[in-house]
């Protein structure tokens, strides 16, 4: 068990007074036998009304209704959370997981239907074909063979953080051998996919127990952390980071999952005013040990 304290603060500025819509910020971790939240603050600037709500996915959803005109909007959420990870080491599948293709239940498959579905284009079926590869290299092993590609997306893909909102077509990403923690999840959950696993994407927090600041041995440290989940029977959902290769693991604090990235996005909103109006954004996430 590992005690974590999580700040996140989100800025907006403006070069005028604007009217802020009502906001949707995703900042909650979700409670789960392997994820306690002992104490949430929050902050906002300026003043709104708050509403929590939950999602089609279970996740935890804070709506922000403001009244007055600002020039600057100030998001600060402080957590202390419990983690209780899952060993990557002690994963016990069931025998029908064992190896590929995973057979599902019947009624797994019914409940999984959203997850197995692929919902990016794969022009020549080359994402499909690239996982493939791993498949065939470590003889068809379930866990081999994600820890494969996991590894392969850490070692042989360049991160780099991109402040523009979205993700990239996962063929987009294999193609450039480049990308954020967002198109990384994406194109392993995608790949997942094309071997017939279900698999869904996941927006937390990044723990590194060498963090300083905004760096530390970790990559996608000091702002909020992507990353994907694949369902495996006998284990349930199963975390993988393909940014920094890791399974599963305290490193990890899950606070949304959704079928597809778009859904994962931590603060969305608008705003009245005019185009020349944002100065800018500024994202800092702190995660350290209590």
């Amino acid at each position: 068990m590992i005690r974590l304290k999580v700040r996140h603060r989100t800025t907006y500025r403006y070069a005028n007074p604007v009217r802020l819509d009502p906001h949707r910020f995703l900042c909650r971790p979700r409670d789960t036998h392997e994820l306690r939240v002992l104490d949430t603050q929050l902050s906002v600037s300026p003043a709104a009304e708050t509403r929590w709500t939950s999602d089609v996915f279970g996740n935890s959803v804070l709506w922000l209704h403001f009244h007055e005109p600002a020039t600057e909007l100030v998001l600060e959420s402080v957590l202390e959370v419990e983690h209780y990870p899952a060993d990557p080491e002690q994963l016990i599948l069931d025998p029908q997981a064992a190896t590929l293709p995973v057979a599902y239940s019947d009624s797994e498959r019914i409940d999984l239907a959203p997850y197995l579905r692929r919902h990016s284009p794969d022009p020549g079926n080359r994402l499909a074909l690239w996982a493939r590869r791993y498949v065939k290299a470590h003889g068809g092993g379930t866990l081999a063979s994600l820890a494969a590609i996991n590894t392969a997306i850490r070692e042989e893909f360049r991160y780099q953080r991109r402040d523009e909102p979205g993700t990239w077509p996962p063929s987009a990403t294999l193609s450039e051998r480049t990308g954020t923690c967002r198109d990384f999840a994406l194109l392993m959950m995608e790949a997942a996919r094309s071997l017939g696993l279900a698999a869904r994407f996941v927006s937390g927090y990044l723990y590194d127990a060498g963090q300083a600041g905004a760096s530390g041995n970790l990559l996608g440290g000091g702002e909020t952390h992507a990353w994907l989940q694949v369902y495996l029977p006998g284990e349930g959902w199963v975390a993988y980071d393909p940014t920094n290769g890791l399974v599963a693991g305290n490193n990890l604090i899950e606070v949304a999952v959704t079928r597809d990235p778009e859904q994962a996005v931590p603060l969305a909103g608008s705003f009245v005013g005019q185009p020349g109006d944002p100065l800018g954004m500024s994202v800092e996430v702190t995660v350290t040990e209590l």
